[in-house]
């Protein structure tokens, strides 16, 4: 992989983007490398990923408008979809990802960040859609997912006006979960990859799964899909293991990914 490197420790695996000259710009070349990332995790060992850019400037400026420029129809169609192919790997990846937003999140990297389960970010990140003017759209999935995560006002405007928003106003409206110093975004977001890390894993990827199938379902389905996966958890070790720690008092727990 050229555009990307995986570090894996402690069950973490740190995903990052390394066209930092380019200030981690998406094209094709960029999206099969973190396709093949993702494909590259095991996932009896890896229990949270999280994606990143590198340097302290972006986290992922956009997809490059130099190579999109002269696409034709046919062209855009086949970016736009093969971005939103990788984007739902990673949304529907069974661990989860988290976003660690350093820098500038444009475009793709306002719609990567959104394809990722949890957002945190640098007090110098920039979120923002502005691709209406560049005479197109968000392509990779952020006139669906940005409406999915802030109110729609806030979105069409954002899409409408290419309107760009920093890092204190993406936590007022609910695009992100935190906000840290530059210097202190990673160690952040391994601190909470390892309480996830600290819970029962096929409990997590249960949760995970039933939440994502069930966010566009009615209510009645998603409790239906909620009360089997629910039921499918008590054939793990690890609900036995969970269970039993808690009536014993023993802090200690010693999850098997079973």
């Amino acid at each position: 992989m050229k555009y990307v490197n995986v570090q894996e420790e402690n069950g973490i695996a740190i995903i990052t983007i390394t066209r930092e000259e380019a200030l981690n710009a998406l094209n094709n070349d960029v999206l099969a490398d973190l396709e093949a990332a993702f494909d590259s995790l095991n996932l009896d060992t890896t229990r949270c990923a999280i994606v990143t850019g590198s340097g302290q400037k972006s986290f992922v400026a956009g997809a490059d408008i130099a190579y999109m420029k002269d696409l034709d129809e046919k062209g855009g169609r086949e970016f736009s979809t093969n971005g939103n192919n990788v984007f739902k790997k990673i949304q529907y990846f069974p661990i989860p990802v988290i976003a660690a937003v350093n820098g500038y999140a444009l475009g793709g990297g306002c719609e990567l960040s959104m394809a990722c389960d949890i957002r945190i970010a640098s007090e110098n990140a920039m979120f923002g859609q502005p691709e209406t003017g560049l005479g197109i759209i968000p392509g990779f999935g952020g006139t669906q997912r940005l409406a999915r995560l802030v109110p729609m006002g806030m979105a069409k405007e954002m899409i409408y006006a290419g309107t760009n928003i920093k890092a204190d106003k993406a936590l007022e409206i609910g695009l992100v979960n935190a906000v840290y110093p530059v210097d202190q975004l990673m160690d952040a977001a391994k601190k909470l990859a390892g309480k996830i890390c600290r819970n029962a894993p096929i409990a997590v990827r249960t949760a995970k799964k039933a939440i994502n199938e069930g966010i566009d379902s009615k209510l009645d389905d998603g409790l239906k899909l909620e009360a089997e996966v629910f039921g499918k958890c008590f054939n793990s070790e690890d609900q036995t293991e969970g269970m039993s720690a808690f009536l014993e008092k023993r802090k200690e727990k010693n999850f098997q990914n079973k």
